[in-house]
């Protein structure tokens, strides 16, 4: 499974590039290489194709819900990786501002059906296509030249950043190496596009300014930053597992564990949810209650799919299924549950995310680092132990014997009742 997603991240990511330079081209204007780095490599449309490869396989043949399903996935996934570059040094990518029906020029109605065509076509034709090739490699030959690519993508980006910081000379070699894989992009270049010029800066089109918010010193958690989202994760995570315990106490009559982790009660996807809405929407807060409810009705479908599908792939084991409810897709999403994350999104932004930050940032500057960072640590380690005990849950529905003093480990602290009674409405893929 690794070396097929490195394999399909590198033929996507070169035939991102490769049309990228083809448009530029078209639309008779100076090439500018769109790839994070100096390799012709462009790494957004690498990681994308992978995503809608591991996501929407399922949807194959289904033509209308694997185009649905491309388009909005590819446009969260651009919205979130413009946001993210934005912030980073790299400045604004792209800039769809002046093409109709756009959010801040981060993503548009045309590019959305756009990306909804091709990753329908990745995922029907083009995805399995590239893994037959891949196949059809000797296999020590198809590992050892991915792992090639690897390094090569690995200097070309410590060349790249050293280049961008104004290090050069402290790594000679390296540096060599980065050149010349920057010429050969650039011959590269040359056969596809004649009014190749060298890159000059990084960002694209109309770099715009991210609009910062001043943030005071003496004011712990301000704003959207690392701290506050944390926290809003883990008590989303804890009042989430709170509500869906009441939940199927009044609905069902009895109570049952809804918690992701075998330490306590959280609910990661609540937590997750809570915490992603919080950065992804922080910025629209002052937008309509419509275009909230629209937002997080897509975001929220797009967010629980991906969970479903990432727990059945990882752990084997199908966690909720909507089969029964009208209008699901897959059993994995349905219709009502989606705009109730819609209602969802508008009373979070608009109600309770400001009552929740203001209460967070009377916490006094140390303690809260001090406490954040040790409730991360605790966080990682009951993920960590939560993922290996249900592993050992699958190996042992498959009969492997415990040979490892960690199958060991949790035979003896998870064993299956133990592990039922945690994740009752767990059922084996």
């Amino acid at each position: 499974m690794f070396y097929s997603m490195v394999w399909l991240f590198f033929c996507y990511g070169f035939l991102g590039w490769v049309m990228e330079t083809a448009a530029a081209t078209a639309r008779s204007r100076h090439f500018v290489n769109r790839g994070l780095l100096d390799g012709p490599l462009c790494a957004i449309y690498g990681f994308a194709g992978v995503m809608l490869t591991m996501v929407l396989p399922e949807l194959r043949g289904n033509w209308l819900f694997l185009f649905l399903g491309s388009a909005i996935w590819s446009t969260v996934f651009e919205w979130i990786a413009g946001h993210i570059l934005e912030r980073s040094w790299y400045g604004r990518w792209w800039d769809y501002s002046s093409l109709p029906l756009n959010l801040d020029g981060y993503i548009c109605l045309p590019y959305s059906l756009l990306w909804g065509f091709l990753g329908s076509a990745a995922v029907q034709w083009g995805s399995p296509l590239l893994l037959d090739l891949y196949s059809a490699l000797p296999d020590p030959a198809g590992k050892i030249l991915l792992w090639v690519f690897l390094a090569l993508t690995a200097i070309d980006a410590i060349g790249s950043l050293i280049a961008l910081f104004g290090y050069q000379g402290i790594m000679p070699p390296l540096e060599r190496v980065d050149s010349q894989i920057t010429a050969a992009t650039r011959r590269l270049q040359d056969a596809i596009s004649r009014p190749a010029r060298r890159r000059l800066e990084r960002s694209y089109g109309a770099a715009r300014e991210a609009k910062r918010e001043r943030v005071r010193a003496e004011v712990f958690a301000q704003g959207a930053c690392f701290y506050k989202i944390f926290w809003l994760f883990f008590i989303g995570a804890f009042l989430g597992d709170v509500t869906e315990t009441i939940f199927c106490y009044v609905t069902a009559g009895e109570l049952m564990s809804r918690s992701s982790v075998v330490w306590g009660p959280f609910s990661l996807v609540w937590g997750i949810a809570l915490g992603a809405a919080t950065a992804l929407l922080y910025q629209y807060r002052n937008r309509s209650d419509r275009f909230l409810f629209l937002a997080g009705t897509f975001l929220g479908g797009a967010y629980e799919y991906l969970c479903s599908v990432v727990t059945e792939r990882v752990f084997g084991t199908v966690f909720w299924d909507y089969s029964a409810i009208p209008f699901n897709l897959g059993g994995r999403i349905n219709l009502l549950y989606c705009f109730f994350w819609g209602i969802a999104a508008v009373v979070w932004i608009k109600g309770l995310y400001p009552v929740f930050s203001r209460w967070i940032e009377k916490i006094p500057m140390r303690a809260g680092k001090w406490l954040t960072w040790a409730l991360v640590a605790f966080m990682a380690a009951n993920i960590g132990m939560s993922t290996l005990a249900l592993a050992r849950y699958d190996q042992r529905c498959r009969g492997v014997e415990a040979e490892a003093s960690w199958q060991i480990y949790m035979d003896d602290h998870y064993d299956d009742a133990k592990i039922r009674r945690i994740y009752p409405n767990a059922i084996r893929a």
